[in-house]
């Protein structure tokens, strides 16, 4: 188990100020498991593909890395994310879907009840 301290300590290496205020809201909302990837290496931070999304039941969705725009989507669905490429997000858009930061998901819903994180 992880503790908060242990995330503060490396969140302090952090230099991307939305990625480190993600994590705090994270930690202070009890997402430790979040919180600590987040707080983790940015290289081993997920990167999946439209493609991958379709595969998932759910249709709300957190992934704590990025979106690429590889495939295409077939269902509307709500993905959360550090960051999406371009072309992911025009594809999303195009398809209906509601793309979205964490950090915003986190604000507007605090427990993520309904949210699959990948």
């Amino acid at each position: 188990m992880i503790s908060k301290t242990q995330i503060q300590r490396k969140t302090e290496k952090k230099r991307n100020p939305e990625l480190v205020r993600t994590i705090m809201v994270a930690k202070k909302n009890n997402h430790l498991k979040l919180a600590n990837k987040l707080s983790g290496p940015t290289r081993q931070f997920l990167r999946v593909n439209l493609s991958e999304l379709n595969d998932i039941k759910e249709t709300s969705i957190l992934v704590p890395g990025k979106i690429l725009g590889e495939g295409e989507i077939k269902k509307k669905i709500t993905v959360s994310a550090l960051g999406f490429s371009e072309q992911a997000k025009e594809k999303l858009t195009k398809a209906g879907c509601e793309a979205k930061t964490i950090l915003k998901e986190i604000e507007s819903n605090p427990t993520l009840k309904g949210v699959k994180i990948i």
